[in-house]
């Protein structure tokens, strides 16, 4: 499971439904409006944001981290990865033929 924040709720769901949509996660979940405080250059933050969470593999993590990075406008977005200890087997297959890991990229 990774977990990550939006700005607003609409930017969320975008980011929710194209992750999906491209197979780097078999769920994403948008969760309601939460305050976040913490320290960003210096500063003390606070700001509303939409929790999100979204259930992967572990091969396709570099690959959903390089596209949430894409759709996202922080410059260091959330990015949490949570293992599972277990799990109901039935679940953990779906997820797993849910997601297609995308190919390794070549070097340039």
């Amino acid at each position: 499971m990774v977990l990550s924040t939006a700005p607003d709720v609409l930017l969320a769901k975008r980011i929710a439904h194209v992750l999906v949509e491209e197979a780097l996660v078999a769920c994403a979940q948008v969760g309601g409006a939460m305050t976040s405080m913490y320290l960003w250059q210096g500063h003390l933050e606070g700001c509303e944001e939409i929790p999100l969470s979204f259930k992967t593999t572990a091969a396709a993590l570099p690959a959903l981290h390089r596209r949430l990075c894409e759709l996202h406008p922080y410059e260091i977005p959330e990015f949490l990865v949570l293992g599972a200890a277990a799990g109901s087997v039935a679940y953990l297959d779906w997820v797993a033929r849910s997601v297609a890991v995308p190919p390794a990229s070549s070097p340039a």
